[in-house]
């Protein structure tokens, strides 16, 4: 969701940013980059290594709330061509989850704003066990779509994301944003959603079959 879907992560920055100080702290764009598709919990263990005397879940709901209320005030900015593909997917009968490591209530609060009903499932970073480098949150939407993970295209724009999506199994789309996806693995870079359709990720999952011998 925060880099791919929506561009939000200037948002939670700024709240990490505001807690560390709060407490006497320092917090450089640079330790803001390596919390970047984290889970929050591991996240919040990261900011109380940096002065946050708050317990770890006190730390994450705060930072929920701080980023919510700056997308009430400020809106939210859908990274280009992002909205556009859920549409098109949609319009093509293509099942779509939001994986996410933000809360299910933060996550619920962007989709309610996509403008149209883009998503079949949400998983939250509250509804797994294992955040994302693990790939129990894809192959839990995997699960609830109803369909084998190796058929699923997973778009990621963080390096811990990526990892998720290749450890499950699927397909597994970089999309760069604040950091460099380069020599991580992925199947395929694109340098932005802008202008693809449901027809361009078919064939990037035909090409991967075809690589791997799968090809039918």
């Amino acid at each position: 969701m925060d880099g791919t879907l929506v561009d939000t992560e200037p948002y939670w920055m700024l709240a990490e940013t505001e807690l560390v100080e709060s407490y006497g702290g320092t917090w450089s764009h640079e330790d803001a980059l390596q919390l970047v598709g984290s889970g929050l919990i591991d996240s919040a263990l990261i900011l109380q290594g940096a002065g946050v005397d708050m317990e770890p879940t006190a730390i994450v709901d705060h930072l929920t709330d701080r980023v919510a209320a700056t997308l009430r005030t400020q809106g939210v900015p859908f990274r280009p061509g992002a909205r556009e593909l859920l549409l098109d997917l949609k319009n093509a009968g293509v099942p779509t989850a939001l994986v996410t490591m933000s809360l299910r209530r933060m996550a619920l609060s962007v989709t309610d704003l996509v403008g149209f009903d883009a998503f079949d499932h949400v998983v939250a970073g509250d509804d797994v066990l294992e955040p994302k480098p693990h790939p129990e949150p894809y192959l839990r939407a995997a699960e609830l779509l109803g369909i084998d993970i190796a058929e699923a295209v997973v778009i990621e724009d963080s390096p811990t994301g990526l990892q998720a999506g290749l450890a499950s199994g699927a397909v597994t789309l970089g999309v760069p944003h604040v950091v460099s996806l380069d020599g991580l693995g992925a199947h395929e870079l694109w340098p932005t959603l802008h202008g693809r359709t449901t027809a361009d990720l078919a064939d990037l999952v035909e090409r991967m079959r075809s690589v791997s011998g799968l090809a039918r």
